[in-house]
């Protein structure tokens, strides 16, 4: 495989096609080397239109709805992040090119651990992992943006994420069931008000127990 001839390819006929137009986040997904962040077993599939299994029953999105996803969260060189789903982690990568700090969550260990050796052999410093259940958020009112990468089935679910937005910032997050799913961008405008946009519709895999357990509390 031409590895820079598919990276132009993604870009153009992928990213571009979709929307993907910022010219950060274009710059960004060609600089981040997907093709170390895939599983080698699917390093063929790095650059396709087209989810990669993880395992666990978890992918990597394909790069036309990360693009999207990054984008809609307009970042900041200052700004803090909190991320649900590190998974091998490219889209964490891609936000450290564009952010100030990255928390990363992972529900699976052997996706975390995957997440943080890949974002070490790609110099990322300003990005950590952990193996967290994302439904555990304790702190409200610390993150500038927020991207939830898998869906969340009820709006009850959506709660937790936004508590945890600064006054000003920007949640994306994919919300409903199959086969209709929508990614979102939710803003808070202050202590106790938040718009809301639909983007585009798509569909992921389900947040790990979005449907099963209750509404967070802080």
């Amino acid at each position: 495989m031409n590895t820079e001839h598919a990276r132009r390819q993604m870009l153009m006929q992928q990213l571009r096609t979709w929307e993907v137009l910022d010219p950060d986040v274009l710059t960004t997904f060609e600089s981040v080397p997907r093709e170390h962040f895939a599983p080698p077993a699917y390093a063929r599939l790095a650059f396709a239109d087209a989810e990669i299994p993880l395992g666990h029953g978890q992918v990597m999105l394909r790069p036309s709805v990360e693009g999207r996803l990054v984008q809609t969260l307009d970042l900041r060189a200052d700004d803090e992040v909190l991320e649900i789903g590190a998974g091998s982690g490219f889209v964490t990568a891609c936000l450290a090119r564009l952010a100030g700090k990255v928390h990363s969550l992972e529900y699976y260990e052997p996706l975390a651990e995957m997440a943080v050796h890949n974002l070490c052999e790609a110099g990322v410093t300003n990005a950590e992992v952990r193996q967290e259940d994302a439904t555990q958020l304790a702190t409200p009112g610390q993150y500038d943006a927020v991207l939830v990468s898998a869906a969340v089935a009820e709006a009850a679910g959506e709660q937790r994420f936004r508590e945890a937005l600064k006054v000003g910032g920007r949640l994306v997050l994919i919300s409903g069931r199959e086969p209709v799913m929508e990614a979102c961008l939710i803003r808070r405008v202050s202590a106790l008000e938040w718009t809301r946009t639909a983007i585009f519709e798509t569909a992921v895999p389900a947040l790990i127990d979005a449907a099963a357990r209750p509404p967070f509390e802080f």
